[in-house]
């Protein structure tokens, strides 16, 4: 089953997604404010998880229910 975002829009490696709503990041002070775009996302082995590199924190694991298709 590959990974989908909040509006059933299949995902693959290499998209833009942008974030639905604000997301405290675990382990920093940083909100990732709604409507912030990220490019080049990861695909990991679990259909309800990407990775990617927001332009603060790197290394970022986001839930593909907080994502929308850029």
């Amino acid at each position: 089953m590959p990974a989908k975002d909040s509006n059933g829009t299949a995902l693959a490696d290499g998209d833009s997604v942008m974030v639905i709503k604000d997301l405290k990041v675990k382990g920093t002070s940083v909100t990732l404010k709604r409507g912030t775009v990220v490019k080049n996302i990861r695909l990991t082995d679990d259909d309800d998880l990407v990775e990617c590199n927001a332009e603060t924190v790197k290394g970022l694991v986001l839930r593909t229910e907080f994502l929308k298709k850029a």
